[in-house]
């Protein structure tokens, strides 16, 4: 599966249609995942059945030979998130798990339908974590309910060795691993009485590269807050050859191969909560603020017009509502619609698409953390 992030739509910009979208629930554990695949196929024949309409067997058969060979890989079915996105066209076939569940959903259209795993990547409660030791690093991304494993991407060192090389400052001490598994404390260094200065150099050069490297490669094209989970000495070396804005002050200061996924997604969510909810209620603080001085409004029309004109600063949106219809993206005009196939669009959708293509920033937040009766609300620029 792919890595889910914002610019996920880039690869998917250029495709020709058809232009085929599949979402669905999936699950994590036996026996409830055996359904799973069961599920995908007819969702397969969905899309099949609407191909049918317009294009030959031949076109059919090479755009649904891809999902039917994902519908027999028995080793994906066993590994699957809570969620599951597959897009498919001439030359594109890509597959995105979820750490929430997704409704089901087979579309064919002249272009993908991505809006809801858009919707997904604006959360506010997602983050990531960078498990650290003295050699090696592991990287993390969750939210409130879950915390996976993610693959750091290339150019990101995973090891002293893959940082450093032949480069390791003479004289060296020997290493030894003890412990192994879960609560191992990493390494063992012999004929020095604790840390040599060559040591604490590499340590540092170390750190310096994993630092410029996640900045770079994670935390910027994610743009989601950096938890740190290390022993409290590389707390204090990382943190000081750091310059990544979205490293958060508070870490988890013990060494993360000692913890399971569970532990450490309980101890991530204990250290991101309040940032989480201290910036979720400034912004429905601001957001009331300038609705009552008349720079901001929770009335779809009205804010619908002003996302044309690009004068929405930040919306937010409630979890899981849906309005439907559609927005001119012209004009601002709004149609109301009923909600007969999972074609139909979604007003509040088609406001975030406004809002981001204008350069405003689109916020969902649980319905509990909504002040507003309509959905949304909205911080104008002027």
């Amino acid at each position: 599966m792919t890595p889910l992030t914002p610019d996920f739509r880039a690869t998917l910009a250029d495709a020709q249609p058809p232009c085929l979208s599949l979402y669905q629930p999936t699950h994590r554990h036996h026996p409830q995942n055996q359904q799973d695949p069961i599920r995908f196929g007819n969702l397969v024949k969905e899309l099949e059945q609407s191909l049918q309409q317009k294009y030959s067997a031949d076109e059919i058969a090479q755009l649904i030979q891809p999902l039917e060979t994902l519908a027999g890989n028995t080793e994906f079915w066993d590994h699957t998130r809570d969620g599951l996105a597959v897009f498919a066209a001439a030359g594109i076939f890509q597959v995105y798990g979820t750490q929430r569940p997704l409704p089901e959903l087979a579309v064919v259209a002249e272009s993908f339908h991505t809006k809801p795993l858009r919707r997904l990547l604006q959360t506010a409660d997602r983050y990531q974590v960078l498990g650290l030791t003295r050699d090696a690093i592991r990287l993390f991304e969750g939210n409130r309910d879950a915390l996976d494993e993610i693959d750091p991407a290339p150019g990101v060192p995973r090891t002293l060795t893959d940082a450093l090389g032949e480069e390791l400052t003479e004289p060296h001490s020997t290493v030894a691993s003890y412990g192994g598994g879960a609560g191992a404390g990493g390494a063992m260094h012999h004929g020095h009485g604790g840390k040599s200065p060559e040591v604490e150099i590499d340590d540092e050069r170390f750190f310096r590269a994993v630092a410029r490297a996640v900045t770079e490669h994670h935390s910027q094209p994610s743009g989601l807050p950096l938890i740190l989970a290390a022993l409290p000495e590389h707390q204090a070396v990382f943190r000081g050859v750091s310059h990544n804005p979205a490293l958060l002050e508070a870490g988890i200061t013990t060494n993360p191969d000692a913890l399971s996924e569970e532990e450490l997604r309980e101890q991530a969510w204990e250290v991101f909560e309040p940032q989480y909810q201290a910036r979720l209620k400034a912004l429905k603080e601001e957001a009331a603020y300038a609705s009552s001085k008349k720079l901001g409004s929770d009335d779809l029309t009205e804010v619908a017009t002003a996302a044309v004109a690009g004068r929405v600063q930040t919306l937010l949106l409630e979890a899981g509502r849906r309005l439907p219809g559609r927005i001119d993206s012209k004009t601002g005009d709004v149609t109301r619609a009923k909600l007969d196939d999972p074609q139909t669009d979604d007003l509040l959708d088609d406001l975030a698409d406004l809002v981001s293509e204008m350069g405003g920033e689109v916020v969902v937040v649980p319905s509990e953390g909504m002040t507003t009766d309509t959905g949304l609300a909205a911080i104008y620029r002027y």
